[in-house]
């Protein structure tokens, strides 16, 4: 066994099912044996962004390890902002990048790919992952590769391995995991019979769920827990899509201003409100109608609990699940289950489409051929989701960079083996949605609803004065073709229902419908946050 071999097979073990890369010099070596030996399939995309971008949410839908293969220098320094995405949203995804070899670096002349020195690649993704290890040691290496995916898995957070490229066929022993360290069951039973104390005393309980209930796969003991506890459950903004598929007493998704009014007090006004795996941001609570008190709140998040003015530490997700399910019996505590009403019923005329429309049809869609998962970039996409039933969601709701939805997709597809539905706006498309080329080789077949406004709208609401944020024409329905699919252009609602009828119909090819939306005509979410954000700052003011 080599290097290479011993690090696919460890990969693989801590829950890898698939690597997306581009090749380069220095990784030359260790893709040649990715592909003859066949351990993981590998995916090669067109441009590094793209490839974090697919690992990452391959990473969060498939629940395992996302794998990035790159190179050095040019490529992995050409990934950073998708690793720096994946850090912020908590998702374990492995950066492999070449480099040079032990003889390079000792030549005394400048490599090519250098930035300042042989060791700026790795400096730089210090701050941008929680472990990290330079493989030019085989004696080493497992054990340096078992710590570092551990810490992958444990955190779910990015990791970054370095295999310089005279080291790839080295020979090399197996890696054996390292075995989970046992909770203080001390620690671990105060902190859950305190938790239980404090919900029961509340006369307002709320379960919100976060995204650290997917990344460590407890959707299903969760979704018994809420039962148990007979608590109502939301998830946040950046938690929509939780709990699709499990029998949860789920109200929908804690949006503050831009939300359901009634639901947005329900949690406001909650007088123990349990943060479970939820990360507080300005993204999930920026936008709150009224300010939550986090020091009356539980909050389980990064390996502690927080009540009130102290924090039990080591206390892991899913420990604290396991026990709390341990200490609760189904309740007789019941309460109203009020699901939300989303929008369906197209109709299918001459209008213009709006966002709303959109999400109208995508229901409709859905109602008819079966749930998708979906990928969504930022932007009005984004908020226009919320308006469609439940169902699988990655997006980057709180790092919020453009370009994530289309190659998220082919990851979605990678790691599902499902047909994914992805939501992109015209400006994020101009990024990354000629990844879409790629799916013919690959044997994707993603549906692409593109809102086109020919515009960067979503800035355009914060500062309407600013001539920057309009966008030309590219007419992307027309350049499908070239790519591999099929596309087309729509501008009324007939049409709309039209094409994605023809899109669910059509297997073995992407399809790309281009929905031309008016400038300034927003979801009722987008547009709702927005007043509301305005309206929160200038009271501030």
């Amino acid at each position: 066994m080599n290097l290479t071999e011993s690090l696919l097979g460890a990969l693989r073990d801590h829950g890898a099912r698939q690597i997306f890369g581009i090749p380069g010099d220095f990784a030359l070596p260790f893709f040649r044996i990715i592909e003859e030996s066949g351990i993981l399939p590998l995916h090669t995309l067109s441009h590094e962004p793209a490839v974090g971008f697919a690992a990452d949410a391959a990473a969060r839908v498939g629940q395992g390890l996302g794998v990035a293969a790159v190179t050095y220098g040019a490529g992995a320094l050409n990934m950073v902002n998708a690793v720096a995405a994946a850090y912020a949203e908590r998702s374990p995804l492995v950066v492999l990048s070449g480099g040079p070899g032990r003889g390079e670096s000792r030549s005394g002349l400048l490599l090519h790919h250098q930035a300042r020195s042989l060791d700026s690649q790795l400096e730089i993704f210090r701050e941008l992952t929680c472990d990290q290890a330079r493989l030019e040691d085989a004696a080493r290496a497992p054990a340096e590769i078992a710590r570092v995916l551990a810490a992958c898995v444990d955190r779910s957070l990015p990791v970054y391995l370095e295999l310089p490229r005279d080291m790839a066929a080295a020979p090399c022993a197996k890696v054996s995991p390292l075995p989970t360290a046992p909770p203080d069951r001390e620690v671990l039973d105060a902190c859950a019979d305190e938790v239980l104390a404090r919900l029961s005393r509340a006369r307002s309980p709320v379960l919100m769920v976060g995204i650290e209930v997917r990344r460590y796969r407890l959707e299903e003991k969760v979704a018994e827990l809420a039962h148990r506890l007979g608590v109502p459950t939301v998830t946040s903004f950046m938690g929509r899509g939780l709990l699709t598929g499990a029998d949860a007493p789920l109200l929908g998704t804690y949006l503050g201003v831009a939300g359901d009014p009634g639901l947005t007090r329900l949690v406001e006004d909650s007088d123990g409100l349990f943060l479970l795996g939820e990360l507080v941001s300005d993204t999930n609570f920026g936008a709150s109608e009224r300010s939550i008190d986090l020091r009356k709140t539980i909050h389980a998040w990064e390996g502690e609990v927080k009540l009130g003015y102290h924090a039990y530490q080591g206390v892991r997700l899913a420990d604290l699940v396991d026990a709390l399910l341990a200490r609760t019996a189904p309740t007789s505590r019941h309460f109203a289950v009020s699901r939300p009403v989303y929008p369906r019923g197209l109709v299918a005329d001459g209008a213009p489409i709006a966002p709303a429309d959109l999400a109208a049809a995508v229901n409709d869609l859905m109602a008819t051929h079966g749930t998708m998962p979906i990928a969504s970039d930022v932007g009005d996409c984004l908020f226009t989701a919320m308006d469609v039933d439940q169902t699988e969601l990655v997006a980057p709701g709180y790092y919020a960079t453009m370009g994530f939805g289309v190659p998220a997709g082919l990851g979605l597809q990678a790691a599902t083996g499902r047909r994914p539905l992805v939501l992109v706006g015209d400006g994020a498309f101009q990024m990354t949605g000629w990844e879409l080329g790629n799916c013919r080789r690959l044997g994707f077949d993603p549906i692409v609803l593109v809102f086109n406004n020919q515009s960067w709208e979503m800035l355009r609401t914060f500062q309407p004065q600013s001539r920057f944020n309009d966008l030309d024409d590219w007419k992307f329905a027309e350049m499908a073709a070239g790519l591999g699919g099929d596309g087309v252009r729509v501008r009324t609602r007939a049409e709309l229902a039209q094409a994605l009828a023809r899109a669910a119909a059509t297997r073995g090819r992407f399809q790309l419908v281009e929905a031309m939306i008016p400038r300034g005509v927003l979801s009722p979410t987008l547009k709702n946050f927005v007043e509301g954000v305005k309206r929160l700052n200038a009271g501030k003011a």
